[in-house]
């Protein structure tokens, strides 16, 4: 397996077409295309894009998650040709565009339900099944131990890339479908262009010949538990650790501060990391992983959006807005920040103030990082220990100059963080 070009320095952008503009269009969504483009983002992640089952429907409008027909396009959003005309359009401004896919389970009354009961789970009754212990109940799960079923799934599969020229997929709770499974769909999708394959899942066996990229769940959680006093930040030494250490070389996380589950069931991005965002979502482009821009996110989304049925997001000017693009094209200017396994490995520099302070220097050839986070509610006066930090540098988002000579202080307020770009 290998990545796709284009994807070395990519950063995700998720749209979920039902809230991401007042008429909940394919055709309105590609009105935004040229503003996602100014924001910098590379790969456009389309949530659900079929027909939504009816028998056991949540809500009003249901899950997009609750499949009715894999070769349909749900009718909320448009045609397949207004799905073909985002796709061109996306590509001509140069971005990618992946489909979430939901290989798992399908509405109750999936086209295949009549057709091919025997692709189905079964319970202990001989009855068709949600997923086990979830509250899925609009729902029932396939059995990947069926031929049939893994053949149907891995033709339906290309022919989304074949018919509409997508550039990969998003794939729904990843762990629950065979790897072997996935090994054969990267196989057969690449064979007839590169694509981007994210997994929703944290394994990672995932890596070795099917996704390039996989959330970095534990990530988040841990912030989480920073945000709101419950760990240190030694907790993040752990996961960055394990990262280095445990996971191939070549394996991208998906370093996420919103998405659909988040938002939907959790918690806003303010909800989930308070004091700790900004902070969060610059260590989120700073840091090792891939990083994704949950829609709305941009416009200090603060609210929970509605699943079932219609609740746009309101957009309205935001700082975050103009922080992204700064992180953007700070991560896109300097090689060191480039996903893996392009990207220079994460090196910690000790502190004063380990437990509350993150530093670390990302540096190859070409290009030099010292980056600051102050996960704490305090003002702290940093000292640094070891031979990384010092040199000449600019700030990273103003361009100011400054000199970090060995033994030097720096102050950082509150939950202040600070990017330094060598010289």
């Amino acid at each position: 397996m290998q990545h796709p070009d284009w994807s070395k320095n990519a950063v995700l952008y998720q749209i979920n077409t039902r809230q991401f503009t007042p008429e909940g269009t394919f055709a309105a969504a590609a009105e935004e295309l040229p503003r996602l483009k100014e924001l910098g983002v590379d790969i456009l992640w389309l949530m659900p894009i079929h027909p939504i089952g009816e028998k056991n429907r949540k809500g009003e409008l249901g899950s997009p998650y609750s499949i009715k027909d894999y070769y349909g396009v749900n009718p909320e959003f448009g045609t397949i040709d207004d799905l073909k005309t985002f796709v061109r359009r996306a590509h001509d401004q140069g971005m990618y565009v992946i489909l979430d896919w939901v290989a798992n389970h399908t509405a109750w009354d999936n086209v295949l339900v009549e057709e091919h009961a025997d692709w189905y789970a079964r319970d202990y009754k001989g009855d068709f099944r949600p997923t086990p212990w979830w509250d899925w109940s609009d729902i029932i799960d396939l059995n990947y131990r069926e031929e049939g079923t893994r053949n149907y799934m891995l033709e339906v599969m290309e022919w989304w890339v074949r018919e509409c020229d997508i550039d990969g997929y998003r794939c729904d709770v990843a762990g629950y479908v065979p790897t072997v499974f996935w090994e054969a769909v990267r196989e057969r999708l690449d064979a007839i262009k590169p694509v981007f394959m994210l997994a929703e899942w944290e394994a990672r066996d995932l890596h070795n010949a099917a996704f390039d990229a996989t959330y970095a769940w534990s990530w988040h959680e841990t912030l989480h538990r920073i945000a709101h006093g419950k760990d240190g930040v030694g907790a993040l030494f752990v996961f960055y650790s394990w990262n280095e250490r445990a996971w191939p070389a070549d394996a991208m996380r998906l370093t996420f501060t919103d998405n659909h589950d988040k938002n939907a069931w959790e918690g806003t991005m303010y909800e989930m990391l308070g004091d700790a965002l900004e902070a969060s979502i610059a260590l989120s482009f700073i840091g090792e992983g891939i990083p994704l821009i949950h829609n709305g996110q941009e416009a200090g989304l603060d609210k929970r959006l509605a699943f079932f049925r219609r609740d746009p997001i309101e957009w309205k000017e935001h700082p975050f807005a103009g922080l992204f693009r700064k992180l953007i094209k700070l991560r896109k200017a300097h090689t060191a920040l480039a996903n893996a396994p392009y990207g220079a490995t994460m090196i910690r520099v000790p502190n004063n103030y380990e437990s509350e302070v993150l530093s670390f220097v990302r540096q190859d050839d070409a290009s030099k990082i010292f980056a600051i986070f102050n996960f704490c509610a305090e003002t702290r006066v940093l000292r640094f220990s070891e031979r990384l930090y010092p040199g000449k540098y600019a700030d990273g988002l103003t361009g100011n100059e400054q000199e970090i000579s060995e033994g030097e202080e720096v102050s950082l307020q509150p939950w202040e963080w600070r990017v330094f770009v060598g010289r």
